[in-house]
């Protein structure tokens, strides 16, 4: 790392040279742009994602092709069937779409999407003095390079620099807040610079904008990426957090009003660790009948099958086992696994064993199990169970998993001595 006194020339440098005066005569202007971020837009029927920046979409009995400026995974927000939100835009040479997604419908309110503009919410809420520890704050200059990153702001406070990573966050349940929803190493390594350029003496602060009014609890997606999480912990006394949530109106208008949301310290010291359980989703493209150890010879009905295992160490090597083929059979999914394609594991790490309560909720959706499979070990009827068409994108199976990564925690993970109430799936499905 460079010495402070690099550090700060370099961030001093980069002040806007016109001065403070010519920032708040640019910042006015903004106030009023940033209220509403769209003149006119358009509501559509989310289809498919083709591919990452791309969707299908139906608007007027039309399908259309629509950019997504989002590299996120999305899969909870982005089901078949949901409200969507564009807006037209000309075509440009490097660009084949006229629309974009700007944002998508949750519970009837939007969630915004365009994480391109996410800066602008940052600078519209600095403006208006509703970042709590930065109400005296002014921007001096956007986007940074500092060595290898690229920063978003740099603000001057009292003629002191601080250095500010904005981050937006869409990955929400009822009360609780996670980001990333996809690993993300660029995100790591941001925290790692702010912590260092923190300790040579500039302040450095890290705001995530929750696109969530109901959010009250923010936490890293350990469940998702373990290595961001524990990154997060280790810059907690450095870089200064600050998770905002934010409230779009019906006509994609941002509320001046938002609310810092609690950061439970222990509760993520606790839980972002390498065990917990996890769902093992496998594609049967045909129908096969196959010997499983003791069961015998077992029909498979072509669909998706969704194994729940656990490791309450080395979940990762577990996971990581599953995606091999080649490899010693130990259990009754190695069978399984032999003959079928591997389409995706999804982590719920926990200080708690889950795996047989994930599997009771798992029976509540599935359209059909084995009996016996992978539960010789406990009272579970079955560990596996099956889906004609991909879970990912069942509202059903992505209120089940939000649940145990976030929704059994009425404001956050539970310590061992809360009682909680158990997945029922008449109860979490009234909240989609």
């Amino acid at each position: 790392m460079r010495s402070f006194s690099y550090v700060f020339r370099v961030l001093t440098s980069l002040r806007c040279p016109q001065g403070m005066e010519y920032v708040k005569k640019v910042e006015l202007k903004t106030i009023m742009r940033c209220l509403r971020l769209f003149n006119n837009s358009l509501e559509a029927e989310f289809l498919s994602r083709p591919n990452r920046f791309l969707i299908q979409c139906k608007w007027k009995k039309r399908i259309l092709s629509a950019f997504l400026p989002n590299p996120g995974r999305l899969q909870e927000l982005l089901l078949p069937g949901r409200r969507i939100y564009l807006v037209k835009g000309g075509k440009s040479s490097d660009r084949k779409t006229r629309y974009t997604v700007v944002a998508v419908d949750r519970e009837g309110r939007p969630i915004m999407l365009h994480t391109h503009l996410t800066n602008e919410v940052a600078r519209y809420l600095l403006q208006k003095r509703r970042v709590p520890g930065l109400e005296s704050a002014r921007i001096a200059k956007a986007e940074i390079q500092v060595g290898r990153s690229r920063f978003d702001f740099l603000l001057e406070e009292r003629n002191k620099l601080i250095l500010m990573e904005v981050k937006s966050c869409t990955l929400v349940g009822k009360r609780v807040a996670m980001f990333p929803d996809a690993v993300t190493e660029r995100g790591a390594r941001h925290l790692k610079e702010l912590a260092k350029i923190s300790e040579e003496g500039i302040r450095t602060v890290l705001l995530f904008i929750i696109h969530w009014p109901f959010a009250r609890v923010f936490m890293p997606d350990f469940h998702t990426d373990l290595n961001f999480s524990r990154t997060f912990l280790q810059i907690r006394d450095t870089v200064q957090v600050i998770p905002l949530s934010v409230r779009w109106g019906p006509d994609l208008s941002l509320s001046p009003n938002a609310r810092v949301l609690n950061v439970p310290w222990d509760t993520i010291e606790r839980e972002a660790k390498d065990r917990g359980s996890y769902l093992l989703i496998l594609n049967m493209r045909r129908n096969r009948k196959i010997g499983v150890g003791k069961l015998g010879k077992v029909h498979f009905r072509k669909g998706f099958y969704i194994y729940v295992g656990s490791a309450m160490t080395n979940l990762s090597k577990r996971m990581e086992r599953h995606r091999r083929l080649r490899k010693q059979y130990h259990w009754h999914i190695d069978a399984l696994r032999a003959i079928a394609e591997f389409h995706s594991i999804l982590a719920i790490r926990s200080s708690e064993r889950l795996e047989c309560e994930v599997a009771k909720a798992m029976s509540q959706i599935a359209e059909w199990s084995v009996p016996g499979f992978g539960s010789t070990d406990c009272s579970c009827e079955t560990h596996l169970f099956a889906m004609a068409t991909n879970p990912i994108q069942s509202g059903d199976f992505q209120k089940l998993l939000q649940y145990f990564r976030m929704d059994r925690y009425p404001d956050g993970p539970p310590s061992s001595q809360k009682k909680r109430e158990h997945f029922s799936l008449a109860k979490n499905l009234s909240f989609w």
